[in-house]
């Protein structure tokens, strides 16, 4: 008995590219200075950009929110309850390679129902950095 899977399209590298102008041009728009990365589904590095005018943490911050976001499969908005004393992912180990980070802004990116990658925004307020990954994913669809 044969089966056959239905090839879903990466991430690629433009799209990557497409996801890191359009939140910097959305972050840039409100005056946010942010650091943009984006994963592909294996947790690769495809695109990073970091404004001159965010702070040097910006960087690491948005790389461990989309590594949240795509180790989780949930936007990082979604999940900082759950992080709460008492919530389902207070005692979460976190020896993966790189640390979670439960802050606003990681979103995953989906092409036909799949995980395809993530993106992560830091260096505005968190809800400023969600809205700039959402914008971007909504772009991409």
């Amino acid at each position: 008995m044969s089966t056959t899977a239905t090839a879903v399209a990466p991430l690629t590298t433009q799209d990557a590219e497409a996801l890191v102008d359009t939140a910097r041009r959305a972050a840039e728009a409100a005056g946010v200075a942010v650091a943009v990365t984006v994963l592909d589904a294996g947790g690769h590095l495809l695109a990073f950009r970091r404004d001159d005018r965010a702070v040097l943490i910006a960087g690491e911050t948005s790389t461990r929110k989309a590594f949240t976001a795509l180790q989780l499969n949930t936007p990082t908005a979604d999940l900082v309850d759950a992080v709460q004393p008492g919530g389902p992912f207070h005692t979460l180990p976190t020896a993966l390679d790189r640390p979670l980070l439960f802050i606003a802004g990681g979103v995953p990116v989906h092409r036909d129902g799949r995980l395809i990658g993530a993106i992560g925004v830091g260096g505005g307020a968190p809800e400023q950095d969600h809205g700039f990954a959402i914008a971007a994913v909504d772009a991409l669809a």
